[in-house]
């Protein structure tokens, strides 16, 4: 089915149909969705080809990865949320990885030069983020994965890091913990300065004395959590409980615990951040783990959503969304040891 043909069957002009399709602003939400409904019943699909010359788009999202480290399985739930997503429309995504900030720097600016993408994807923004200066600079449609102040108005989508780590922190000191260790992620990213601000409120609202030993910020691999976790178990007093960063943070910590002669959940409790991965249940595990819980490949298909709304013309300063983070006790988490 051609285009022309769509528009004849809806009693509609080319130019409408095509703009519908599109998400133009200017078409209504009611005209929009029967457009897209038809077309979708009919098996209309336009050629890429065509709607890239007639709309000047690239057809294409940019995500840029510094480091082998970030392409673990946290991002591949993230892109494969947002993938799924930008498939439908068929819009692809440009990934391209590069080994330091100066190499991500400059593979913006040559994005910008070959207008290769029509946006890009920002993740893991620190508190001040000069790549978001860059991209306001360059002109560049954009989202963050996460928070920046900068001090102008860009579009993000983040989860409440603060509010998670807070409530899973207050809970431990309710069980009567006072010794919490907190596996956070690299200083200066926002989420992990987020997660400490939690950790740190939670800590001084019972009037616990702050510990720098039970504080870490890594990258949230098992080897490295299994070392830091092992070295904090050989203090005296050692921690009672664990607030990891990530669940492949919490496979480290939990080898560190049995290693050391102890009983998750008994004589250690821990509550990790889970990502809901589809291969690491955290009601499967023995035993099962408490976490904060929150799916990145949810996270990833709403951005991918918010992305496909401001090519569509919402201001990018409209876009704010903090989304709340559940906390789920299982048998991971008890009172401390007698």
């Amino acid at each position: 089915m051609r285009l022309k043909d769509l528009a004849e069957h809806l009693g509609l002009s080319q130019t409408t149909v095509s703009r519908a399709l599109n998400g133009y602003p200017e078409v209504s939400e009611t005209t929009r969705l029967r457009v897209a409904e038809t077309a979708a019943r009919l098996g209309y699909r336009p050629n890429a080809s065509a709607l890239r010359l007639a709309t000047g788009r690239s057809g294409a999202i940019g995500l840029v990865l510094r480091g082998a480290g970030e392409l673990g399985p946290h991002m591949s739930e993230f892109m494969a949320g947002m993938s799924a997503r930008m498939g439908t429309e068929e819009i692809d995504i440009l990934l391209i990885t590069v080994d330091n900030f100066q190499e991500e720097m400059a593979a913006y600016r040559r994005l910008a030069a070959s207008q290769k993408v029509d946006a890009i994807v920002l993740h893991s923004p620190t508190l001040k983020d000069p790549r978001a200066e860059l991209l306001l600079e360059l002109n560049i449609p954009f989202i963050m994965h996460g928070r920046t102040d900068i001090g102008q108005p860009v579009a993000w989508m983040d989860i409440d890091n603060t509010g998670a780590v807070e409530r899973a922190t207050s809970h431990l000191l309710d069980l009567g913990h006072r010794r919490i260790a907190l596996l956070n992620g690299l200083k200066g990213r926002t989420f992990a300065e987020h997660r400490e601000l939690g950790y740190l409120a939670a800590l001084s609202g019972r009037g616990v004395s702050v510990d720098p030993a039970l504080m870490s910020n890594s990258v949230f691999t098992d080897e490295v959590a299994f070392r830091l976790a092992q070295s904090m178990l050989e203090l005296r007093p050692r921690p009672t409980a664990f607030l990891p960063g990530s669940m492949m943070t919490a496979l480290g910590v939990f080898r560190a615990i049995r290693q050391a002669g102890l009983v998750l959940g008994k004589d250690v409790s821990m509550i990790a951040h889970d990502d809901v991965f589809p291969y690491l249940n955290a009601d499967n595990m023995f035993p099962s783990m408490s976490t904060t819980r929150s799916s990145i490949r949810a996270a990833g298909t709403r951005i991918a959503e918010l992305i496909l709304a401001i090519l569509a013309g919402k201001p990018p300063e409209g876009i704010h969304e903090l989304w709340p983070v559940e906390l789920v006790l299982r048998e991971s988490s008890g009172p401390p040891p007698a």
